[in-house]
């Protein structure tokens, strides 16, 4: 480690030592959606020796752009971060000052390996935006038509990469000495993050991101996309149409009366409830900032580098847990949320599963309303996982805060809309799109390919088991029967019965013997008695036994959910 990098971790190390007892992760114990009595007490006793949510977040802007995008990313986390904290995160701005423009020519013939004249006919000294990966300037090319080109800074990527170096070492340190983080593994999700954020420093896969979105868009009039220019593209410089238009929460009301809002702010949902259970991608920031009506009248779609992609299989679980929740179905929201979660040691079921049940019977009596939003029923989903010892998947999250910005962008397009219905609706059209899916050709071929497997391999396997029988060599071992419960409670099964057929064996004998008053002209008596002592001893022990057997078998039985009231 050179001295550049000792000076930024304790830099680092001096910013998390700061804030350690400010109450970052006291959202693990909050109830859904507000902070404990106990809490805010907390939170107010410290704000003064360790700053508020307001400064923790100038901090973090300070602290350089990973931290940004860090906060960006803490505000999809209500398992980390508490109420007060998300609040501020999530008004968290980007903006920052601009670079000299001889550092933004330098970038862009650096990377396209020609000289910016000519490519352009002209270009913007001055940025349309400037955030703290990049910032995007206003250009024309030579055959007249308008472009926007986003340029990375100079030197960001190698200062992420080494942030979250460091910080990766704290995490995994964390996770070993802290309760916190053996529950929750900060070292798995610095990892997930550096991942992402990466892959959103290599502009060409969000070029890739741009193309299969406005793919997935055809059947939205209503929705676009800008086109990116490929052969004007590179790892740090992205050159795209150029969209005119405003920002959804400056749209005047003069606007509204020409255009009607609502069919823009229905295609927006549905499109992107096609985007995340149909295509398998979340556009994990769609807020406001980077949706704007154009002029056209259409809802441009901008900033596709922070795509999450989500399995088939996370998919349909996806679609399984809104579905149950949108129809109330708490008891089953439940029952997927352990099906898709990771249950630690000290994992409450029943407790998890009357929470879950309580804050959807909520959502299905209050949904459409922006405090019990789906964004923050996933949300509160989390915080209750998490308390109970449940670690839920990072696209729960990711998901909540989609369509938490989603409901934000509706409620500026069109406040009346009734969201929790447009999405009720739509979902029945999912579900349909899915099951054709599994009708496709490529589908079917994968399944005619597998059975024609097992058709080629049948006979063989046949004839292998006939072959094993015919030899008397046939045998059916079930694994780990042997090492289970089971052999071992028949066994105690069959020694009581064994000593109860002795038992009365033994009253028998002593029946008949003091019947006939002896055996071969002697005293029975005195054999009488002990053959009666024996059996009323093995008798006393065989019932005692049973006793204190099923007793303790009773007290270690597990509570299941039918014993709770």
């Amino acid at each position: 480690m050179n001295d550049n990098d000792a000076a930024r971790s304790m830099r680092i190390a001096a910013f998390l030592a700061r804030y350690r007892n400010a109450g970052i992760f006291s959202g693990l114990d909050t109830e859904p959606g507000a902070a404990s009595p106990a809490q805010t007490a907390t939170a107010a006793a410290t704000a003064a020796s360790d700053g508020t949510p307001e400064q923790f977040v100038h901090d973090l802007e300070a602290m350089g752009p990973a931290f940004v995008k860090i906060g960006q990313a803490l505000s999809t986390r209500p398992d980390m971060v508490p109420p007060e904290y998300m609040a501020a995160l999530e008004r968290m701005q980007s903006d920052v000052a601009p670079i000299p423009f001889e550092q933004v020519r330098a970038q862009i013939e650096a990377e396209l390996s020609v000289r910016i004249h000519s490519i352009f006919a002209s270009i913007d000294v001055e940025p349309i935006g400037s955030a703290s990966l990049a910032q995007v300037h206003r250009a024309t090319l030579r055959d007249g038509r308008q472009v926007a080109v986003k340029v990375q800074r100079p030197g960001v990527e190698q200062q992420v990469a080494q942030d979250l170096e460091i910080l990766l070492g704290i995490a995994r340190a964390a996770d070993r000495i802290t309760s916190v983080g053996r529950r929750v593994h900060f070292s798995e999700w610095v990892r997930e993050f550096r991942a992402v954020l990466l892959a959103e420093l290599d502009y060409r896969e969000e070029v890739d991101n741009l193309e299969r979105f406005a793919g997935h868009f055809e059947g939205y009039p209503q929705l676009f996309v800008p086109s990116p220019l490929r052969d004007l593209c590179s790892r740090r410089v992205l050159t795209m149409t150029l969209v005119k238009g405003i920002k959804v929460q400056d749209i005047p009301g003069v606007r509204r009366i020409e255009q009607d809002m609502r069919d823009l702010a229905e295609a927006l949902l549905r499109g992107y409830l096609d985007q995340v259970f149909i295509h398998g991608d979340i556009h994990a920031d769609p807020h406001p900032g980077n949706l704007l009506l154009a002029d056209d009248g259409r809802l441009a779609i901008l900033d596709l580098g922070m795509v999450t992609h989500v399995a088939p299989r996370r998919r349909g679980e996806l679609l399984q847990l809104l579905l149950a929740a949108v129809d109330g179905r708490g008891e089953d929201v439940a029952e997927v949320g352990i099906a898709m979660g990771t249950s630690l040691p000290e994992f409450d079921a029943p407790g998890y599963r009357r929470e879950v049940s309580r804050v959807i019977a909520r959502y299905h009596a209050h949904g459409g309303s922006e405090a019990f939003s789906e964004g923050r029923m996933f949300f509160d989903m989390v915080r209750i996982a998490t308390r109970h010892g449940l670690r839920m998947p990072p696209e729960l999250s990711v998901l909540g805060k989609t369509l938490m910005n989603l409901e934000t962008v509706a409620q500026a397009l069109e406040p009346t809309l009734d969201r929790k219905r447009v999405v009720e609706r739509h979902l029945e059209r999912v579900i349909l799109t899915r099951l054709r899916g599994t009708f496709s050709q490529s589908r079917l071929a994968s399944d005619a390919l597998q059975m024609q497997r097992l058709v080629e391999e049948l006979p063989g396997q046949v004839s292998k088991v006939l072959a094993l029988a015919a030899e008397n060599r046939l045998s059916l071992r079930i694994a780990g029967l042997e090492e289970s419960r089971l052999i071992e409670n028949l066994q105690k099964i069959a020694n009581r019965i064994s000593a109860g057929v002795v038992t009365a064996s033994l009253v028998i004998a002593s029946a008949m013997l003091l019947r006939h008053r002896g055996i071969a002209g002697t005293d029975a008596s005195t054999i009488v008695m002990l053959l009666f002592a024996t059996a009323g001893s093995i008798g006393a022990g065989l019932v005692l036994s049973a006793l204190i057997t099923d007793r303790r078998a009773g007290k270690s039985r597990a509570p299941t959910s039918e014993d709770v009231p």
